[in-house]
């Protein structure tokens, strides 16, 4: 069984960078073929993709948040990592870590964590 827990603070300052970790247990992030994305659902809007490491570590982000976002990995601890730059309260959203089949499927959800972006 697959799971995928994601860690980090919740509470953020305005202009600082959010860094979240996602911890995969049950399979390895190397695997052929499948992609580990981050997504977001800010509060009463829906969910929104932000990009995904691929099993062969490239990195693909949605064209509006590419500027501040960096998808990284470490395979020995079989985990990835979301930063995002320079945030806003527009940012204040809960955050899911998920495993993509194909880069075109979501199979497997992090239980995700609220991040507030506030002084």
């Amino acid at each position: 069984q697959v799971q995928l827990q994601e860690s980090g603070p919740g509470l953020v300052k305005p202009s600082q960078t959010l860094s979240l970790t996602c911890t995969v247990s049950g399979g390895s992030i190397t695997t052929n073929n499948y992609y580990w994305s981050w997504i977001r659902q800010p509060p009463g809007k829906g969910l929104e993709w932000i990009g995904y490491i691929a099993y062969v570590g490239i990195t693909y982000y949605m064209p509006s948040l590419k500027s501040r976002t960096s998808i990284s990995r470490d395979t020995s601890k079989n985990h990835f990592t979301l930063q995002l730059s320079s945030v806003t309260p527009e940012d204040t959203a809960v955050y899911y870590c998920v495993r993509t089949p194909g880069a075109v499927q979501y199979d497997y959800w992090g239980q995700g964590t609220q991040v507030t972006v506030s002084s």
